[in-house]
């Protein structure tokens, strides 16, 4: 078998991505491309089907206006406010190896764990690669994605409750409030993975070694563009900044002293902003009230949205676009003012953006 780093190297060098510069980003349309699910909180394209994740539990697939139950893990999760089946992913050579990723919460001996398993399809058989104790109900984080380097990148929230009361998202010993990276193709002494070895926190004393980044209050939903590899991710914030950040390797985002680019309201730890990463666009509650991440546009059927970043509110139901280039935001525009219960997008095979409504449909972004 090739190398996987290999492998993703040469993918990405010669995948067909835009790569036109644009400086105004145009309208767009919602068309419903389904609709009857039972609270999606994600969208996955893969062999040109939709994987549609549903909290309770469940995923199913949408292929040529059909759907179909294709896995079902719901005696084994836990529903309801933030907590259920989260995230999806598939392996890279999951045509070959059948191996998808999935990240749920669940009850362990009366305690609450956030999971992260590897499937093998189609027999469906159960690996757990990592457990996560929570202290509270929510902030579980929910978003795992494979990025360029074919590693596997998993979001954690901070725990819960509010003001991160066990400050777990500066802690380093702990995983709760992080970004991680692990390798599921190896494994390791006592572990179902292996550590990549330029993780940044991988010789530091008692740091977790899976540690990317830190600092993070509820980083619900993350992606990687494509072309430039950069990761952007959409942190919810508490009472007053909802902020897109870009993630770098050891970055430090502030959560609990931060939120956004100001000094968090109520907590009384010393704050000096200079020391945290800032995010690259913010905004305040007139807006909305729980950002939820998307993805950067690099399909070939809309060259006029090449390179915008796409992403939402679930509160308001607010669509933003906006383009990040040479280390600021040159462009950013409302796209739409919906009564969506925006819970996650979505991307297929062929870049197409995708909108997913809590209350069941599934909206495909085009342009006016």
């Amino acid at each position: 078998m090739i190398p996987i780093l290999i492998f993703l190297s040469f993918y990405f060098a010669f995948a067909e991505y835009c790569k036109r510069k644009v400086d105004k980003i145009p309208d767009i349309n919602l068309v419903k491309v389904a609709e009857g699910f039972k609270k999606p909180v994600y969208i996955l394209g893969r062999n040109k089907k939709l994987f549609v994740v549903e909290q309770g539990g469940t995923v199913k697939v949408l292929h040529k206006g059909k759907v179909k139950l294709w896995l079902d893990l719901s005696k084994r999760v836990e529903s309801g406010g933030e907590k259920g089946l989260l995230g999806l992913a598939f392996h890279p050579f999951y045509e070959k190896n059948g191996k998808i990723y999935v990240y749920y919460t669940t009850r362990i001996r009366g305690d609450l764990y956030t999971v992260l398993s590897e499937i093998k399809m189609p027999e469906r058989r159960e690996r757990i690669l990592l457990k996560i104790k929570q202290p509270f109900s929510n902030h579980n984080g929910g978003q795992i994605a494979f990025g360029p380097d074919g590693y596997l990148y998993i979001g954690v929230g901070d725990g819960g409750s509010a003001n991160d009361p066990f400050n777990h998202a500066q802690n380093l010993r702990s995983l709760l409030g992080k970004v991680l990276r692990i390798d599921v193709d190896r494994k390791e002494k006592g572990k179902e993975y292996a550590i990549p070895p330029d993780n940044p926190f991988i010789s530091r004393g008692e740091a977790r070694p899976e540690i990317w980044a830190y600092g993070l209050r509820n980083p619900w939903r993350f992606s990687f563009d494509p072309l430039t590899g950069k990761l952007y991710l959409a942190d919810v914030g508490q009472n007053a900044r909802e902020e897109v950040n870009i993630i770098r390797r050891g970055g430090n985002y502030g959560w609990r002293v931060m939120e956004g680019s100001i000094c968090t309201p109520g907590v009384k730890d010393p704050c000096d902003p200079s020391l945290y990463e800032k995010p690259i666009w913010e905004y305040g509650r007139k807006e909305g009230i729980a950002i939820i991440g998307g993805y950067v546009y690099r399909g070939e059927k809309f060259p006029e949205l090449c390179g915008v970043y796409i992403f939402g509110d679930w509160g308001s139901g607010k669509i933003w676009g906006l383009i990040y280039e040479d280390g600021r935001v040159k462009s950013h525009k409302l796209l739409a003012d919906t009564d969506l219960l925006i819970s996650s997008f979505g991307i297929d095979e062929e870049g197409n953006i995708y909108v997913v409504d809590l209350r069941g449909g599934i909206y495909k972004i085009t342009v006016r």
